[in-house]
């Protein structure tokens, strides 16, 4: 039968077999049930094997198990995040750009100028330094994160190291490197897909990620602890305001507002008249100033939180030398190895101080500056295709 006909074969297989079912469920006419119901238990109970028997022919299969059942049933929720996830990515980077930007307008428009103006010359040193330190480094690893690719094996050489094929680019792929269902390419040494960065964390920028989550992280624990007492004066002067301003034509006065109205319009001025409208208690750059400084510090804090529990989980990722990908790996090797009396070994873990070497490309002390607290666009060690394994070393455990 030839390849292009198989599915006129199956239709016309499936209408068969619906022509055979439609049959049972005609009558029976004449015979020895020609008095009796047409629909008696046992013809029913026939008509239901057959049914099943009519399914399990179109999809069985011998490997059929719970897991193929659960793929196929989650087929369409899987497309849809591999197609998506790509263009929200874009929403993504637009979203962090933005809220970065909207901290930066509060912090030169609001903070920047109180502490010109109030604090002692050395705070405001400390404040200057520190903060356009991190700016530039949030900055310089988020643009090279973004704009870096993650690396690829390549497709044009067949005699490459591979531990397999991979069975959608039909290339080799060598050892950590997976394929990535959103980019739809091999990712040399990946991690996972960023939607945060619109790609893919893996060899060539695995160190430029880290260092913005990290760097981030304390830019956002250094405006919140820095904005602290700001943001409690603005959160009790939005409070005042909020229960001193008089109601608004329409809405029901209780008697503390029958009070506070009267204190604010009813002062003599004087002596000449006892009803006249006092001026705000804050003006509008005011409030508007006290807002922003609460948004500073709820997002910086939230941020905080949230991306510093990332940064700390690939802290522990990098001290074991594994990426998301292999940590997952390791754990069903290590349970497989564990129940036959074996131990299981990372191959990639080279120590945890060297493990930090190897990420951040420091080779000598003073790379730990030049390569880890100020900007630089090295590239990490290695090509991403062989890999310097350590089978011999003397610790019991990697992970």
């Amino acid at each position: 039968m030839r390849v292009g006909s198989s599915w006129r074969w199956h239709l016309s297989r499936a209408m068969r077999l619906a022509l055979r079912w439609c049959r049972l469920c005609r009558p029976r006419r004449g015979g020895r049930g020609a008095g009796t119901k047409p629909w008696s238990s046992g013809a029913l109970w026939e008509l239901w094997s057959y049914g099943q028997l009519l399914l399990k022919s179109l999809y069985f299969n011998v490997q059929n198990n719970s897991d193929t059942l659960l793929d196929c049933v989650f087929e369409p929720v899987y497309w849809i995040v591999d197609n998506v996830t790509h263009w929200f990515g874009v929403v993504f980077v637009a979203l962090v750009i933005l809220l970065t930007g909207s901290v930066l307008v509060i912090v030169y428009m609001c903070l920047l100028p109180v502490v010109l103006t109030t604090y002692p010359v050395y705070w405001i040193i400390w404040h200057l330094c520190c903060g356009h330190w991190l700016l530039v480094m949030v900055v310089f690893h988020y643009y090279k994160a973004t704009t870096t690719s993650p690396g690829h094996p390549p497709k044009d050489k067949t005699d490459i190291p591979s531990v397999s094929i991979c069975k959608k680019c039909i290339v080799p792929k060598p050892a950590r490197t997976h394929h990535c269902s959103i980019c739809n390419i091999c990712i040399l040494k990946m991690d996972h897909h960023c939607p945060w960065l619109n790609n893919c964390v893996g060899h060539f920028n695995h160190r430029y990620f880290f260092c913005f989550c990290l760097y981030m992280t304390l830019g956002c624990i250094y405006c919140s602890v820095s904005c602290r007492e700001m943001f409690l004066d603005a959160y009790n002067a939005v409070e005042f305001y909020r229960g001193v301003e008089p109601p608004a034509a329409g809405d029901p006065v209780t008697e503390a507002g029958v009070i506070v109205t009267s204190l604010m319009h009813s002062h003599n001025i004087s002596g000449q008249s006892y009803y006249q409208t006092v001026p705000p208690p804050f003006t509008f750059r005011e409030k508007t100033a006290h807002k922003s400084i609460i948004f500073l510090w709820v997002l910086t804090s939230s941020v905080a939180v949230a991306l510093g529990g990332l940064t700390l989980w690939h802290a522990v990722l990098i001290m074991r030398g594994e990426t998301s990908v292999e940590r997952h790996i390791n754990r069903k090797e290590t349970r497989r190895l564990k129940e036959k009396g074996k131990v299981f070994r990372n191959p990639y873990h080279h120590g945890r101080k060297n493990n930090w070497k190897v990420l951040f490309g420091v080779e000598k002390t003073s790379h730990w500056v030049t390569r880890v607290l100020l900007p630089s666009s090295h590239l990490p060690n290695g090509d991403g295709i062989l890999w310097d394994c350590a089978y011999t070393r003397r610790d019991p455990m990697a992970i």
